[in-house]
């Protein structure tokens, strides 16, 4: 009575580099998706739900492509958001990352992310395997939430585009980290999507 969460980033979006909210996925990230989706060719999915965004939507489809047994469907609860603003304890290195950020998109990014633990990180009564197709900001909130790490924690973890982060919550203990960020179906010159580029 196992339910695993497969926290997914999608992959690189076209022309993110010159400030577009929100697109199709690049060449490059439609390659990454494909290796992701060979990495879990043999996890027996219970279900499948993905970003309404664009670039969440293509890598739900592309993963579909490879995965027939898989039928992503769209949810509020994945789109990109601020979860949580400045408090007591952020350190000030970040605040600059919050400028332009308003009161209202907090609390409805902080609303968001409640309504996500609640509705996917719970334990089940059956074996689970759920895939979700999301952002860099909702996976770290869900690491912090399964970490148990201050509010402001979420900051500084850092996903790559068609990275793989799995959670794992069994009845009567608490919710496990058992992969954050694992890149290891993609070769280096796919690792994209991080503050700084990995050599390795």
């Amino acid at each position: 009575m196992t339910h695993y969460l497969y926290l997914v980033r999608h992959g690189e979006q076209q022309d993110a580099e010159h400030g577009m909210q929100d697109g199709p996925l690049s060449p490059r990230g439609v390659r990454q998706v494909r290796m992701l989706a060979d990495r879990l060719g043999g996890v027996p999915f219970t279900g499948a739900y993905h970003s309404p965004l664009t670039r969440g939507e293509q890598t739900a489809k592309v993963l579909a492509e490879r995965l027939p047994a898989i039928d992503p469907e769209p949810s509020n609860l994945l789109f990109d958001c601020i979860p949580s603003g400045p408090e007591p304890g952020t350190p000030k290195s970040f605040e600059p990352f919050f400028h332009g950020v308003s009161e209202a998109q907090i609390e409805a990014g902080h609303a968001q992310m409640d309504d996500a633990v609640a509705e996917f990180l719970s334990p089940s009564r059956a074996d689970h395997h759920d895939l979700l197709i999301t952002h860099n900001f909702v996976i770290a909130w869900f690491v912090r939430e399964v970490l148990d790490a201050p509010t402001w924690r979420w900051l500084g973890l850092n996903a790559a585009n068609a990275s793989l982060t799995v959670i794992r919550h069994r009845p009567a203990k608490k919710p496990e980290l058992l992969v954050f960020n694992d890149l290891g179906h993609l070769p280096a010159e796919l690792r994209t999507g991080l503050p700084e580029v990995l050599p390795f």
